[in-house]
């Protein structure tokens, strides 16, 4: 669950368990699993094919297509076995330097609440529909695993070197609201969209700019947290935004980032 604050820098081996609780599957009533089923059946349709290929595959590999919010300790139990990555259940947004400690560490945070019924597409802070819905399909793949990883390794060592804003943008631009190229379409690839029904239609209607992605323009660019997207980058490929991700270190984001 990642909403950046650059400001957070505290030590991150480790520290991150401080913000882990008990998901209570039990605590979810009928009313919210109504709302992620109406979330789950007016999503999955729109993406089609609109999506990449890897988000598609995870939703059968992992069962998310069974009725009700996901029981993480089950959800656990297949993926695990497929790219070595867990679920951990959170209270709300931790700070940036645990988050990418966390994804070092192959661990994901989940919030464990969803979104009202009368509140289906505004979000003040993501939920467990957009962590759980829009990040874990991909989390299947054993190559989108490994960039994840180099994400939180990077993350962790670009916040303690005065980078946070750089690789805050990355993430964004890349994982929560990037699309790419696939089969000669562009299509969805970050989460935020994935799990979002109104900005999915903007990202990929013809009226927004849809730069390509260079992972110079993407640590530059600012993004918004409160309203969709002024722009989205197109990547040229999956595998090539993933290949570009995981090979970059710190002294190369800073060289990104350019002068303060």
């Amino acid at each position: 669950m990642f909403q950046p604050e650059f400001a957070s820098a505290e030590p991150s081996s480790g520290h991150w368990r401080r913000y882990v609780v008990p998901q209570d599957w039990g605590h979810f009533t009928p009313a919210e699993h109504d709302v992620w089923d109406t979330l789950f059946a007016r999503q999955v349709p729109y993406l089609g094919q609109r999506i990449v290929s890897p988000f598609l595959g995870g939703i059968g590999l992992l069962g998310l297509d069974v009725p009700g919010i996901p029981e993480l300790d089950a959800l656990n139990a297949k993926l695990t076995p497929l790219s070595g990555w867990s679920l951990v259940s959170v209270a709300g947004i931790v700070p940036d330097a645990a988050f990418f400690a966390m994804l070092s560490e192959r661990k994901f945070p989940i919030g464990n609440f969803i979104r009202s019924a009368d509140s289906l597409d505004y979000l003040e802070e993501p939920d467990c529909f957009h962590d759980i819905f829009g990040h874990v399909p991909m989390l299947g793949s054993p190559a989108i695993g490994r960039l994840m990883e180099a994400l939180g390794t990077l993350g962790v060592a670009a916040i303690a070197a005065g980078e946070g804003d750089a690789i805050a943008r990355l993430y964004w631009h890349s994982v929560e609201f990037g699309l790419a190229r696939e089969d000669g379409a562009v299509k969805i690839l970050g989460a935020g969209l994935a799990s979002s029904f109104g900005e999915a239609h903007v990202a990929l209607g013809a009226e927004v700019p849809r730069p390509r992605f260079t992972l110079s323009d993407a640590a530059n660019t600012p993004y918004r947290n409160d309203r969709f997207q002024p722009l989205y980058f197109v990547a040229d490929s999956l595998d090539e935004v993933a290949a570009e991700l995981e090979a970059l270190d710190v002294s190369g984001l800073k060289q990104l980032a350019g002068p303060d």
